[in-house]
């Protein structure tokens, strides 16, 4: 693989993880906290519109190139101002611990 550019990673991404707080009711209150704010490179892979609940919603893929960075995880999402990426997968594409290229869905808040 070849080098990663610095000039190649343009998006300013937050690293976020889960915090879960007990509720009242037995359950837990989902929110996220910032871990880290990294550069990336993200790419559009695909876009597909969906029907569910009677509603047209779209979901869009993307592949975000990051350097590498010990513990990502799929529990994870990244930020980018008001886009949310679900980190639905994470490689290391030549086992070589220099970048990360994970492949993301965008949910809408």
């Amino acid at each position: 693989m070849a080098k990663l550019p610095v000039g190649g990673l343009r998006a300013r991404l937050v690293l976020e993880g889960p915090v879960e707080t007990p509720d009242t009711a037995g359950g837990v209150i989902r929110s996220w906290a910032v871990l880290s704010t990294l550069w990336g490179d993200v790419t559009t892979l695909n876009a597909q519109q969906r029907l569910e609940a009677e509603q047209i919603g779209q979901t869009v893929t993307h592949r975000v190139t990051l350097r590498f960075l010990a513990g990502l995880t799929t529990k994870q999402r990244l930020r980018r101002g008001a886009q949310i990426f679900l980190i639905r997968g994470v490689q290391d594409p030549d086992d070589r611990r220099r970048r990360l290229i994970c492949t993301c869905e965008e949910i809408k808040p």
